[in-house]
């Protein structure tokens, strides 16, 4: 009776990918099956064994194709949409994972970075790992919807990115690597969307991402921030809230302590302002444009 149920299983996993899903939780198991808790565990650990499925949660399980045998399961953008649905949380990929989807590939994370509104314990599948982070104003971050292999993965908008990247400078490898990031995202950033990202946004990260976006010669990007800043920012901080103020300089304009020495590549300035500039040029030419109908 088990064998027929283990064999039962499998033939409904085959069935699954051949119909381009990857992915299925415990409850479908047991309608599509029709067996016991006990049955469908014992035919869920047989082709764990042998690597045909892998379960990143309890109850919920992915399909392992052949190609991805060796990794222990495919990429984690296959299923994290998924994922968050069996847990009925919202989400977006977010951090270095949102940059490198929106071309700004300096440093692929070996990890997905996804954000949602309550903690949740990393995932591991295979070779796959999933790292969450909490923002608890998550309705309010802009998103797109990008293409994956299985379907689609929310992603946040690249000034929504720029913005988390700053949130969260540990996880991004520190203000170094999110000013070389920042400097290839912006070539995805547009001043007037702004707007929807500083909205409910706190000070601090406004403050930092400003002055970062500055000094990577990005100027009209980080021009709506300035008069954000002059108009709300009533503290100073620390560009670096785990360091002592101690030897900083007072920026003015973005009310901040520099308190560590921020290096950023000669060529990454260099194309920021050739940038900057370009996109000035072409917004005085749309103003001209515009004057002229």
């Amino acid at each position: 009776m088990v064998e027929q149920r283990k064999n039962g299983l499998r033939e409904y996993v085959d069935q699954l990918q051949s119909q381009g899903r990857y992915v299925f939780t415990r409850e479908e198991g047991l309608a599509a099956l029709g067996c016991t808790r006990s049955a469908l565990m014992f035919a869920v650990n047989r082709l764990s064994a042998v690597g045909r499925i892998v379960s990143p949660r309890r109850g919920f399980h992915v399909i392992v194709p052949v190609e991805y045998r060796s990794a222990g399961g495919p990429p984690a953008d296959w299923y994290i949409d998924a994922l968050m649905a069996f847990h009925e949380q919202p989400y977006y990929v977010g951090l270095l994972s949102a940059a490198a989807l929106h071309g700004a590939s300096h440093q692929q994370p070996q990890e997905l970075q996804v954000v949602t509104s309550s903690p949740l314990r990393p995932v591991m599948a295979g070779r796959a790992r999933i790292r969450f982070f909490q923002n608890v104003g998550i309705e309010r971050v802009p998103v797109v919807k990008e293409k994956t292999y299985t379907g689609h993965v929310r992603v946040s908008t690249p000034e929504a990115t720029a913005l988390d990247l700053v949130r969260y400078p540990q996880a991004s490898g520190g203000l170094g690597n999110v000013a070389t990031v920042l400097s290839e995202l912006a070539e995805k950033m547009a001043a007037n969307r702004m707007a929807a990202v500083l909205e409910g946004a706190e000070s601090a990260h406004v403050q930092r991402l400003g002055y970062l976006l500055e000094l990577v010669g990005q100027e009209l990007l980080a021009a709506p921030l300035a008069v954000r800043v002059a108009k709300h920012a009533t503290k100073t901080y620390r560009l670096r809230p785990d360091l002592p103020v101690a030897g900083g300089e007072l920026s003015r304009r973005w009310r901040l302590v520099i308190n560590e020495k921020v290096e950023v590549d000669v060529e990454v300035r260099r194309r920021g302002v050739i940038d900057s500039a370009q996109r000035m040029t072409d917004s005085q030419g749309e103003v001209l444009r515009r004057s002229s109908k």
